[in-house]
């Protein structure tokens, strides 16, 4: 389900929270089915129940989880949740592009390099 990356120079914790966002954006993760409790899923990633604790608050702030009582946390899904996300991503493409063209990486430097991603994903 989720895969650490302990190169990454993200805490665990956002990492959890990005595979998570991940699942539920792509259905894999069904909306209003229960998460996995803290600490089976803490177990499962081999890392401190907290650090879970913190990435379902964080998906819990963020509309992607709710919490019912005595019960867990369970998936939300909304079609805004996926448009802010999708959103979120093409900001990011935004600023590398500036930031590209800022050190002089050509137009053609940058669609080369798109259609590179496109053919890694076949």
């Amino acid at each position: 389900m989720i895969i650490l990356d302990y190169k990454d120079t993200r805490p665990i914790y956002e990492q959890v929270v990005d595979k998570l966002q991940k699942l539920i954006i792509n259905g894999i993760l069904e909306p209003d089915s229960r998460m996995p409790s803290v600490r089976s899923l803490a177990m499962e990633l081999s890392i401190n129940p907290n650090t879970i604790q913190k990435a379902y608050a964080e998906l819990e702030r963020t509309g992607f989880l709710y919490t019912i009582k005595g019960r867990g946390n369970f998936v939300t899904y909304n079609e805004e949740l996926c448009v802010l996300k999708k959103e979120e991503y093409l900001n990011q493409i935004r600023k590398l592009l500036e930031e590209a063209e800022e050190i002089g990486v050509s137009r053609a430097e940058m669609l080369e390099a798109l259609k590179e991603g496109e053919s890694g994903n076949d």
